[in-house]
Formats: C-alpha cells, sequence, structure tokens
C-alpha cells in the first residue's frame, strides 16, 4: 500500500517523508504497514520543539529493542536533515524536532501564494463520497434541531473537497409514509379554512386517518395558495371536504413543494446548496428497493424466520411472526433484520437498504450525518451496504446531538410563527448565519451543547465567534494602516511575497509561523477523521497566537507591525499580518463562515 499523496505545502508531511526513510535506515527490517504507522505530530510543548514522532516507540517490539536505543540512532540521522536544528530522544520512545527560523519564516511566501487554496491536500485521491445530511421531513418549517446536523454535514463535506475528494453533498426527501400523508390533511384542513368552511377543526379532524397532527400556522400560507391555484374545486358544496381521490395527490404535491421551497430557503440563508435531493416515494416507484432485497436474496442472505422479542420489557402487542430477515450478523450487526413483514410489505428498513442501494452506484463511501437518536441504525445500514457492494462501498455515520438554546440562562423559544420550537431562521435572524455555522462547530458532533444567545453576539474573548472575527479584522486593519503609511502598493501580492522573512526572529512571531504550519496537516487529520469541529478550535488557537503578538506589540515597539521608518522591517511583519490573515480564511472557508474586515 503505498502512502497518501499529500498536501505540496505541509512541512509535517515533507518531513514525515524522511522521519520514515531514516527509520528504515535505523531498522532494515520494518515492514512496510508498520512504517506508515508513523506520525509525525506537533510538540506539545513548544519549548521542545516543533514537531514529535512515534517512530522509535512503534519500531522496538519488532524490531526487538529497546526504545530509547532506536529514539538515539534515529535523533542523530533526524538531526542531518536540512532545517532541522535540533533532534532529541524524549520519553519511552519519542524524539522531538526543533526546525531552524527559516523553515517556519519560509511559511509565509507559502499561504501568500495559496491563498485560501492553503492546507489542500490530495489525499483524498478522487475518492467519490457521498454525504448525506439534514434529510429533515418535509412536514414544517427547519428548526435547531435541523440546524446543527446541516451545518456539521456542509462543513465536512467542505473538508472532504479541500482534501481532494469528490464530493457529492445529498438531501434525502422523506416525502413517502404516515407523517406526509398527516401533512396532506393539515394542508387540506387550511385550504378549506381559506375557502370558507364552517366545519369545526374537531369534527374535521374526526375525519383523518390520525387526527391532526400539524397544526401550525406556517399551512395557513399553503392552504391561500391552493385556494388561489384551485379556488373551491379541491371542495365539496358549501366549503365540506370532497372525497380524498379528488384532492389528496394534488395537495401533498402541492404542499411538499411549497415545504421543500421553505427548506431550501432557510438552508440558502446558512450558506447550504445541496447538489442532489433525493426523493424517497420516487425510490419506492422506481422498483430500487425490491431490486435491493432481490440482490441479497441472491447472494443467499434473506431467509424466513422469526426474530426474538425486543430487549427490555416486551410490548403487549408483540407475537413471534415469521418474516423475511437479512443475515445481517454476517456483516457485524448484533442481529438479524426483518425486510418483510409477515403481510408482505416491507420494512422501513428495507426502503431505507433500496436507498443507500442507489447512492452506492455512485460513490466509493456513504457518509450519513443523523440525529443522535438513530444510534441503532448504523450497524444494519453498514451491513446491508456492505453486503450489497462486496464490501466495495464503505458506510459511516456521523451523530450530531442536540442543541439546547439559552437566552439569560433559560431555555428559549424564540419562533412566532411554529409556536412549539425554535427554527432556523430566528435562530439565523437573531445572530447570523456566520455565528450560527461557527458556534455549530465549536463542540463535537457527538457532544451534547448549549448555544447562548447572549454569549454569541458578545463581543468579549470568551464568545469563540468574536474572537476569531476580531482577529482577521485586526489583520485587515494593519494592512489599511500599512497601505496609508507606505502607499497601496506596499500591500500587494508582489510587494508582500518579496519580504525579507528572516526579519520575523520574535518568540511571538515564531509563534504565530508554527501554528500557520500546523494547518495543513489539520486540514488532513480533521478530514480523516471526519471531524469539522477541529477547523473551528484551530481558528481559535491561530487568534489566540495573533492577539498576544498583537498585545505584546504594546509594550516592545520591536513587535509593532509597522515601522513607519524602517519600510523593510514593516514589510516583513505585514507579510505575516498577511498570511495569518489568509490563513485564517482558508480555514473559515472550510467552515462556511465569511470572514469580517471590520468589526461594527
Amino acid at each position: 500500500m503505498s502512502d497518501p499523496v499529500p498536501t505540496t505545502d505541509c512541512l509535517f508531511a515533507r518531513y514525515l517523508t524522511q522521519v520514515r526513510e531514516a527509520l528504515r535506515a535505523v531498522v532494515p527490517e520494518l515492514p512496510d504497514e508498520l512504517i506508515e504507522r508513523v506520525e509525525l505530530t506537533p510538540a506539545r510543548d513548544a519549548a521542545h520543539g516543533d514537531m514529535a514522532t512515534n517512530a522509535a516507540l512503534l519500531a522496538a517490539k519488532p524490531a526487538r529493542r529497546k526504545p530509547v536505543e532506536i529514539a538515539r540512532e534515529l535523533a542523530a540521522r533526524l538531526v542531518a536533515l536540512p532545517g532541522v536544528a535540533a533532534a532529541e530522544p524524549a520519553g519511552p520512545g519519542f524524539v522531538n524536532l526543533k526546525l531552524r527560523p527559516e523553515v517556519l519564516q519560509s511559511v509565509v511566501p507559502s499561504v501568500l501564494t495559496a491563498g485560501r487554496s492553503y492546507g489542500d491536500s490530495r489525499i483524498g485521491q478522487g475518492l467519490r463520497v457521498n454525504v448525506e445530511y439534514v434529510s429533515a421531513n418535509p412536514t414544517g418549517p427547519m428548526h435547531v434541531g435541523h440546524c446543527r446536523g446541516a451545518v456539521v454535514g456542509d462543513a465536512l463535506a467542505n473538508l472532504l473537497a479541500k482534501t481532494g475528494h469528490a464530493v457529492r453533498k445529498e438531501y434525502y426527501i422523506n416525502d413517502a409514509g404516515g407523517q406526509v400523508t398527516a401533512l396532506a390533511w393539515a394542508a387540506y384542513w387550511r385550504y378549506l379554512q381559506a375557502i370558507g368552511t364552517t366545519l369545526t377543526e374537531e369534527a374535521f379532524a374526526a375525519l383523518t386517518p390520525s387526527g391532526l397532527q400539524y397544526g401550525g400556522d406556517y399551512l395557513v400560507p399553503v392552504g391561500e395558495a391552493i385556494k388561489a391555484r384551485h379556488g373551491n374545486a379541491l371542495a365539496g358544496p358549501d366549503a365540506t371536504p370532497a372525497d380524498p381521490s379528488v384532492w389528496f395527490d394534488i395537495v401533498k404535491a402541492e404542499t411538499l413543494e411549497v415545504m421543500m421551497a421553505s427548506i431550501r430557503e432557510d438552508l440558502g440563508l446558512l450558506g447550504i446548496h445541496h447538489e442532489l435531493f433525493s426523493s424517497e416515494a420516487a425510490v419506492l416507484a422506481s422498483g430500487q428497493v425490491d431490486a435491493a432485497i432481490a440482490a441479497l436474496d441472491a447472494k443467499g442472505l434473506l431467509y424466513e424466520g422469526v426474530l426474538e422479542p425486543p430487549k427490555g420489557k416486551t410490548p403487549e402487542d408483540w407475537e413471534p411472526r415469521p418474516q423475511t430477515l437479512f443475515r445481517s450478523t454476517e456483516f457485524g450487526d448484533d442481529t438479524d433484520r426483518a425486510l418483510r413483514k409477515s403481510d408482505g410489505t416491507n420494512t422501513y428498513f428495507a426502503n431505507d437498504i433500496g436507498y443507500h442501494s442507489q447512492k452506492a452506484m455512485d460513490a466509493d463511501v456513504l457518509i450519513d450525518v443523523l440525529g443522535a437518536d438513530h444510534g441503532g441504525y448504523v450497524s444494519r445500514m453498514r451491513a446491508a451496504v456492505s453486503a450489497l457492494t462486496d464490501g466495495k462501498t464503505g458506510f459511516e455515520v456521523v451523530m450530531c446531538q442536540i442543541v439546547r438554546i439559552v437566552k439569560g440562562g433559560e431555555p428559549v423559544r424564540m419562533s412566532k410563527r411554529a409556536g412549539t420550537f425554535v427554527t432556523m431562521r430566528d435562530l439565523i435572524d437573531e445572530v447570523g448565519a456566520g455565528a450560527v455555522r461557527f458556534t455549530m462547530l465549536t463542540r463535537k458532533a457527538d457532544a451534547q451543547m448549549e448555544f447562548d444567545l447572549d454569549a454569541v453576539v458578545a463581543q468579549t474573548r470568551d464568545n469563540p465567534v468574536f474572537y476569531v472575527q476580531y482577529a482577521h479584522a485586526r489583520c485587515c486593519s494593519v494592512l489599511r494602516g500599512a497601505a496609508e503609511a507606505f502607499g497601496a502598493e506596499f500591500t500587494s501580492g508582489p510587494s508582500l511575497l518579496a519580504a525579507d522573512t528572516a526579519l520575523l526572529s520574535s518568540d511571538a512571531e515564531l509563534a504565530l509561523l508554527r501554528r500557520i504550519s500546523t494547518f495543513p496537516r489539520l486540514v488532513e487529520a480533521a478530514a480523516q477523521a471526519r471531524e469539522p469541529h477541529r477547523i473551528a478550535y484551530f481558528c481559535g488557537e491561530l487568534a489566540g497566537d495573533f492577539h498576544a503578538l498583537w498585545n505584546r506589540g504594546r509594550e516592545d515597539t520591536t513587535l509593532r507591525f509597522i515601522h513607519e521608518g524602517d519600510a523593510a522591517v514593516s514589510l516583513a511583519k505585514v507579510a505575516l499580518v498577511a498570511a495569518t490573515a489568509s490563513c485564517l480564511r482558508a480555514a473559515l472557508a472550510i467552515l462556511g463562515v465569511e470572514p469580517l474586515e471590520e468589526l461594527r
């Protein structure tokens, strides 16, 4: 197996290759599989170096040697590498590397040349990845529960695209089943109200299959729109309900059209645009579900059987009935799964298999971004995808925990339109799309989070959104100041690229460069772990390093960015500021957050 092709501007990838070559020289008999596990990471403490490798620790057991001995030999080779100032054994088998200042200083032109492409990588090697996210039932406005999955899925897709994956963003429209039926009846009720029915809501609810499940005011405009298009044609005499055969399909289709238009609009406010919208109803109508079941049957993976009763308290209506079962335990699941009920109808799981088999035709990896209540879904779907594709298509799930909206320390309901939940649009109106996106990515997706409306709009260091945007705005302020002091051409691209970066030698400046240099490696690691929140963390750390340098310049004039009497020094420092801003923009682009040039 060959190593993934790294990004060309990643210091860590460059030196990792040389560390692995040095280890092969020290311990020639090591297998390739072990060499590929060697890592080069940022040193935990900058006082100990810039990079650290676990090479000696990994090699010790197969080489039957003490890790410290291997570390000493490895360090002796690594210190001779160009750009390495020191290589020291550390701990139980690590080696710390300290780079020469010129290596870190070379990051400035690299970042300035790359612009927002800084950190781009080819490790994905064109692997086709389908990222499905949001996929909310089109039965009402998008609420905050959908918002986190929407942001996480979109940022993950951006992250994978940046690392060389061929990404498709998909939304699965759940437009079949009982919930959509209930939505159509609710919309029909609003239509009857629009044409002046005298029927009471209670009387109409008694006519529906399962009562009026969706009574939100958001359906009032839908009823008005249906009236405008059809007049009284969908109702009986005196605005009474007509037979469902007259109106159901029409009302269902037109209501879904309005709901999906609203969902697209809400997502657009967050900067989210899916490339593909797939319809559950279309999947069912296409025969894809039956085809997938037949494919599993042809592989000998189906049988008629009776499942064990559900774990815990057995429901009173449960009885052992023969069903068509899928041998999912052969693919790592904890129990076999029903695909067809005893009456011959398909289970929801069977429908999902049909949909995923369709996605797998055009993808090497399927990633579903789901709510935390879908935990039991993962193993069965992974088994089905593996069975259908003979293990050629991977299946992964990113779980998103719920978000609790707080204001003044108390849970809040912000929606006047929906009344029972916080809508995505209300949240965006309250704090802005950028703040929503960044805040949703300040915690790992599977960790519960509290979205504090007061904190998100506060202009304090404790607010990560403000702290990062303030850093970028400060960078832009420095560039404007430099242009005023030395002329507009001073901050042009060619001018900044000509800066003598050897003049960037203070500890604070080198610390900032050290942080910037870690970004390409971080992008690759975050993509491989499917964790876009790491990029938000990086933004906070980079902002912190920049603010620290800014603040030190208040007391130490040599650290200030603009020296009106010394154009060469000013140019070097301004180039560093420009590189910082450029790196922030590259990171924020992954998160889908627009950087601000000024804060008001």
